[in-house]
C-alpha cells in the first residue's frame, strides 16, 4: 500500500512536468467537469498513440488506469486507433501498454482486467451490418449508389462497411461514445483530414457527446497536438456546432 501511494505521488509530479496544464485542469474538473476523467484519458491515450509520443503515452496510460479504465478498455482504445492511424502506431501503443502493466505489477499494483469482448453474431451480410451501424451513427439512410471516393474506389467502401463499422464498431468493450472520442482524437492529431473530422464530430453529437464536451475536448487535446492543429480542429468543431 505504501508503494502504491508513492507511485501515485510520482505520477502526479511527472504529470505536472510533462503536461503543464494537467494539474490546473484537474482542479478545474473537480468544480465543473463535462468530460469524465476516464473520457479525458481516452482522448489523451488515443492522441498520444497517433502522435507516436511514447514517453508521454506511458504516463497517460498510468493515469488512465488510475482514472478507472480497465486493462481491456485501454487495449480496445489502442486497437481502435489502428483504423485511423495505422498498425505501426497502434502496435507500438500496445507494446508500451504491456511495459506499463509489467512495471505496475512489479510495484504490487493489480489492475482491473475488465470484461472481455462478447462474440460478434455473424448473422447476415457483413457489408449490410456495417451499413446499418453507419446509419445508426450518422442518423442518415445510406444510399445503395456509391458516390465520391467510394465510387472512385469501391473497395474502400467495402473495407469501411465490413471492417471498420462491422468488425470494429460491433465490438462491445467500448461504447459508441467512447469510440468516437478515440476517433476524433486520432483524426485531430494526424491533421489535414477535416472532412472526416467533420463527419465524426457530427456522429459524436449523435451518440451523446454534448457541444460543451466537444469544446472541452479541444482543451484536452491542445497540449498534445499544438496550436496549428488545435486551431484547425477548433474551426471544424465550431462549424459543426453552428450548423447543428
Amino acid at each position: 500500500m505504501k508503494g502504491f501511494k508513492i507511485f501515485n505521488f510520482i505520477v502526479i509530479i511527472v504529470s505536472t512536468a510533462l503536461f503543464p496544464n494537467y494539474a490546473k485542469a484537474n482542479q478545474m474538473t473537480i468544480i465543473d467537469s463535462n468530460l469524465s476523467a476516464k473520457e479525458k484519458s481516452i482522448i489523451t491515450i488515443a492522441s498520444l498513440t497517433a502522435k507516436g509520443d511514447l514517453v508521454k503515452l506511458k504516463l497517460a496510460l498510468n493515469i488512465g488506469l488510475e482514472a478507472g479504465l480497465t486493462v481491456n478498455e485501454v487495449k480496445e482504445v489502442l486497437v481502435h486507433t489502428y483504423a485511423y492511424c495505422g498498425f505501426p502506431r497502434s502496435i507500438r501503443g500496445l507494446q508500451i501498454f504491456m511495459e506499463v502493466l509489467n512495471e505496475r505489477k512489479a510495484k504490487g499494483i493489480i489492475d482491473e482486467p475488465g470484461k472481455e469482448a462478447s462474440p460478434i453474431k455473424e448473422e447476415g451480410n457483413k457489408y449490410e451490418r456495417g451499413k446499418n451501424i453507419l446509419e445508426q451513427l450518422t442518423k442518415t439512410p445510406q444510399s445503395d449508389t456509391l458516390t465520391g471516393y467510394s465510387a472512385f474506389a469501391p473497395v474502400i467502401d467495402t473495407f469501411l462497411k465490413e471492417h471498420l463499422f462491422a468488425a470494429i464498431f460491433e465490438r462491445d468493450i467500448l461504447t459508441y461514445t467512447q469510440r468516437e472520442l478515440v476517433t476524433i482524437s486520432v483524426i485531430s492529431t494526424i491533421g489535414n483530414a477535416e472532412p472526416m473530422l467533420k463527419g465524426h464530430l457530427s456522429i459524436s453529437l449523435n451518440v451523446g457527446i454534448s457541444p460543451e464536451q466537444l469544446k472541452e475536448f479541444i482543451d484536452v487535446i491542445k497540449p498534445i497536438i499544438g496550436k496549428k492543429k488545435t486551431k484547425a480542429a477548433k474551426e471544424v468543431v465550431n462549424e459543426v456546432l453552428k450548423n447543428r
